[in-house]
């Protein structure tokens, strides 16, 4: 397992240096000049090169490179052109709300996919399987900001939020006390249960609609797994030695599909990562995903290798404990 676990590891951080010095080199061909963007417009010649030497922009790209490189090291991300705080600054600080997001879609998309592909594999071909591969399907095709879209117009009818993180009164009524910097966590944690509430309503649209893919994947896989598992042999066999129908299914036939469960819902939340910044968009939510927007509008680099430095890592690591659970509850993975 260990050995396992260390080649996985050496070729996530080979990976991770390959799209460090693509991503750099690729954010510096853009014929755009950052210093022109961080002194303004309407700013001299002389203020627009003497900005360029100051972040380095005359130096060869090899030497830019090698200074972000000892940066990174250091725990220095750059300064963002936009708004002149650090990148990572910026970035710590928007974290929580995507992450918040985040888990909560992938909850709900892990657990109601997981549950809703065992409930089709046992009533194959029945009305109940047809609707659950129907919905499957709609979640996995429909884009992500049309969904997002109708949702809004559906919930606005019915009085419920579609805008932000929180209502704009909670701040005077009910101000949450930051924590974890998730709200409802740190809601809940000094009992402000109306910012708790509040928090949660605010979250459901935006996870939903982050969810829908995922779930549908989830969904579908964990049905095709599932019934390939329950005609199998010792599946039959339990069912001959008398185990219940609901252990064959849930307890049995559900922990040899886990695998396959795990992997997909690892490989969707490392997808979600950058399908979240559409939502955060559309919802106006105040995570990555307008720092993302607005760090691409504004030709901010050191923003855009920031984000894309976070997203390589998140992914990477998202991966890395797939394959590492996925190593423990099949043993044969560790050989491959």
């Amino acid at each position: 397992m260990l050995r396992f676990g260390t080649r996985r590891l050496l070729t996530s951080l080979i990976t991770l240096f390959l799209v460090m010095v693509s991503s750099f080199f690729l954010s510096h061909v853009v014929p755009n000049n950052p210093a022109l963007v961080f002194v303004g417009p309407q700013a001299r010649q002389d203020e627009v090169a003497r900005v360029t030497k100051q972040l380095g922009l005359d130096q060869p790209l090899v030497v830019q490179f090698w200074d972000y490189l000892k940066g990174l090291f250091a725990g220095d991300w750059g300064t963002s052109i936009a708004t002149k705080q650090p990148v990572l600054h910026e970035i710590l600080n928007r974290l929580p709300a995507t992450l918040e997001l985040l888990l909560a879609a992938m909850v709900t998309a892990g657990v109601v996919g997981t549950v809703l592909g065992v409930i089709a594999a046992r009533h194959v071909g029945s009305p109940l399987d047809a609707v659950i591969r129907i919905l499957s399907i709609g979640g996995v095709c429909l884009p992500t900001f049309w969904l997002g879209l109708l949702l809004q117009v559906v919930a606005s009818h019915g009085g419920s939020p579609v805008l932000g993180r929180n209502s704009v009164n909670l701040q005077f009524l009910n101000p949450i006390t930051h924590l974890t910097g998730f709200n409802t966590v740190d809601a809940a944690l000094t009992g402000n249960w109306p910012a708790f509430v509040d928090t949660a309503q605010h979250l459901v649209l935006p996870a939903l609609t982050l969810a829908a893919y995922p779930l549908g994947l989830v969904a579908r896989m964990t049905r095709a797994r599932m019934i390939e598992i329950l005609e199998q042999d010792h599946t039959n066999y339990a069912r001959i030695a008398g185990l219940s129908e609901r252990t064959v299914v849930w307890r049995l036939a559900l922990r040899n599909a886990l695998p396959t469960t795990v992997t997909v819902s690892g490989l969707s939340l490392a997808y979600s990562l950058t399908g979240t910044f559409f939502v955060e968009v559309i919802f106006n939510w105040p995570g990555i995903g307008q720092f993302a927007t607005d760090a691409l509008l504004n030709s901010d680099y050191p923003a855009i290798l920031g984000i894309t430095l976070l997203g390589a890592l998140g992914y990477l690591a998202i991966n890395l404990a797939v394959d590492l659970v996925n190593a423990r509850l099949d043993p044969r993975v560790r050989a491959s």
